[in-house]
């Protein structure tokens, strides 16, 4: 084979590859489009026969980790999801707000848009704590009709078929205990009044805290925080979280402890990385399902 031939052969090669190269790096765009502009809705189911009766098909939406993002005019692509999934309760799991860009009144605006959807429980996020404004944005939260759970539970009935407590505790960044421990003590404290053979609903921004939530026998308990890992490897999971490090172990999906479960939104929005990767921001829908 002479040069001419030689160097023909490796000019065609290489012209092969130019379109899978084009390929992979428009799935990637793609990929990074969906993954900071859209927003997908995810369904789990949870069966039991320790939920009452009264709550069978009971469905929540949790929404976690806004940090201050908005998604179309008026949060029109996250509320007409919702409205759509006719939810009964709405779950938020913490950092509603974001401390590096703080911005209640854009966030405030998805709750003026839900307030009369169905009730909405609400906790804290370490980014609440950290803009050192917490009373101001619980007051604004209240003012539009939402049940914020400040280390404290309510319970509630689905007529005269049953009842269940729904809690929520402060993140533990506004204790000056060991993060752990915060969480054990806001848990008993939250949950002091209710008997103990109740079906317990929990609000907590923290996922890697879930061996305290299930040592608790809490139920479910919904979080975020972990924002799906940032950049998600398809097959393995998450790459870094905050309080998990890299490749952490709660990120997205269901977890289960004996009979305690976790419920782990990937969020909606960004904070110190602004990008995510193969992770869209997510609704949560979970509906609760009697076995008997």
């Amino acid at each position: 084979m002479d040069v001419n031939t030689t160097s023909s052969v490796k000019l065609k090669k290489r012209q092969r590859r130019w379109p899978v190269v084009l390929l992979l790096l428009g799935l990637i765009i793609f990929s990074v489009y969906k993954g900071n502009t859209t927003v997908g809705v995810t369904n789990y189911t949870i069966v039991s026969d320790k939920i009452p009766t009264g709550f069978n098909l009971y469905r929540i939406v949790q929404l976690s980790d806004l940090h201050d993002a908005k998604f179309g005019e008026n949060h029109s692509d996250v509320v007409n999801k919702v409205k759509m999934i006719t939810p009964d309760a709405i779950f938020i799991t913490g950092d509603f707000v974001d401390s590096n860009r703080y911005n209640l009144a854009q966030s405030l605006t998805l709750i003026e848009e839900l307030q009369f959807v169905s009730p909405i429980y609400y906790v804290t996020g370490n980014h609440e704590i950290a803009t050192n404004d917490t009373d101001d944005i619980k007051l604004a939260l209240e003012n539009l009709g939402v049940r914020v759970l400040s280390n404290e539970a309510e319970i509630i009935t689905a007529g005269l078929e049953g009842e269940l407590a729904v809690g929520g505790i402060e993140d533990p960044l506004a204790s000056q205990l060991a993060d752990d421990k915060a969480v054990e003590a806001s848990i008993n404290q939250a949950f002091k009044h209710v008997p103990e053979d109740m079906y317990t609903l929990l609000l907590s921004h923290r996922p890697e805290q879930f061996a305290v939530y299930a040592k608790q026998e809490i139920n479910i308990t919904f979080s975020g925080h972990a924002h799906g890992g940032q950049f998600r490897i398809p097959g393995i999971g998450g790459l870094v979280s905050p309080g998990q490090g890299w490749f952490p172990t709660y990120t997205s999906g269901i977890h289960k402890d004996n009979d305690s479960r976790l419920v782990v939104s990937r969020g909606l929005g960004n904070s110190i990385i602004p990008l995510r990767l193969f992770n869209q921001p997510e609704i949560v829908v979970v509906t609760l399902k009697n076995t008997d």
